[in-house]
C-alpha cells in the first residue's frame, strides 16, 4: 500500500511539472511570434491627396502578406499612452498641415524616444511645420514642386543599397510629384537622388535626396517622397520599395 501511495505522489509530481513546462514553452513562444502592428495615419488640414485610400489599401496588402495588423485612423487623439505603444510603426501617409496638438505631439516624441519607429510618404513633409523636432525626424520639409504638369518623369538613381532599393537598377525613371525640400537634416543617410538635369522644376541642384532614413531620438525614421498619384502604387518598383521600407521600420 505504502509503494502505491509513493507511485501516485510521484506520477502526480511529473504531471504537473510536465504540464507547467509546456505553458512556459507555449507563453515564451507566444511572446516571439507577437503580431506586429503598424498605425497608418492620414489626417489632413492642407492638400487632400486622392491617393491616400489607395496607399492605405496598399499598406494593408502588406500586413496580409507579412502577418503584421494595419490599423488607419485620422484620429489624433490616438498619439496617447493608451495607444502609440501597441504600435511598432507610425506611417504618416500623405498628412499635411498641424495634425497634432502640443499634448499629441509629446507623447510622439515619448514613443521615438522609447525606440519607436517612424515612416513617412510624399507629403507627411508637408506637415508640422511649427514642430522643429518633427521636421528633423521626418528629415526635411516640402518647399515645392513643378507645375503644369505637377506629375513629370525624371530620372533617379541609387545611393545605397539599402534594402528599400536592392531591386531597383542603380538609375531609372518614373513618374510622380517631384517635391524639393527645405530644412534638409543633414544626419539623415540619402537612399535614393533625383537627377535635376532629367526634368524640369527641381531647386535642391546636385544634392535632391528623395528618399531617406536615419536613427533619431531614440528611435528610426523613414521617409520616400514618392506616392502623390494613385498609380504610383500600382507599380511595382515602387510597391517593393514602400514594402521593404516598412518591413525596415518593423526590425
Amino acid at each position: 500500500m505504502k509503494i502505491i501511495y509513493v507511485l501516485i505522489i510521484t506520477f502526480l509530481f511529473i504531471s504537473c511539472n510536465s504540464v507547467s513546462k509546456e505553458k512556459t514553452t507555449h507563453l515564451s513562444t507566444e511572446k516571439q511570434t507577437k503580431t506586429k502592428k503598424v498605425l497608418v495615419f492620414t489626417k489632413t488640414l492642407g492638400w487632400r491627396h486622392k491617393s491616400i485610400e489607395t496607399g492605405v489599401a496598399t499598406i494593408k496588402d502588406f500586413g496580409k502578406a507579412h502577418n503584421f495588423v494595419v490599423e488607419h485612423t485620422e484620429d489624433s487623439t490616438h498619439f496617447s499612452k493608451a495607444f502609440l505603444p501597441q504600435y511598432d510603426a507610425i506611417v504618416f501617409l500623405s498628412t499635411t498641415g498641424n495634425v497634432l496638438d502640443n499634448d499629441a505631439q509629446k507623447k510622439f516624441e515619448s514613443y521615438i524616444q522609447g525606440g519607436g519607429s517612424y515612416m513617412g510618404i510624399h507629403a507627411a513633409a508637408d506637415t508640422e511645420y511649427d514642430w522643429p523636432w518633427y521636421g528633423k525626424l521626418v528629415g526635411g520639409y516640402f518647399k515645392s514642386h513643378p507645375n503644369n504638369p505637377n506629375i513629370r518623369k525624371a530620372t533617379i538613381t541609387k545611393a545605397t543599397t539599402h534594402q528599400s532599393v536592392v531591386h531597383l537598377p542603380d538609375s531609372f525613371s518614373r513618374d510622380d510629384e517631384w517635391y524639393n525640400y527645405n530644412n534638409l537634416n543633414p544626419a539623415v543617410t540619402p537612399i535614393l537622388f533625383l537627377d535635376e538635369d532629367s526634368y524640369e522644376g527641381g531647386e535642391n541642384g546636385n544634392f535632391h535626396p528623395i528618399a531617406w532614413y536615419h536613427e533619431f531620438d531614440g528611435g528610426k525614421a523613414y521617409y520616400t517622397g514618392g506616392g502623390h498619384p494613385k498609380e504610383a502604387y500600382a507599380e511595382e518598383g515602387f510597391r517593393k520599395h514602400l514594402e521593404q521600407a516598412l518591413l525596415w521600420c518593423l526590425e
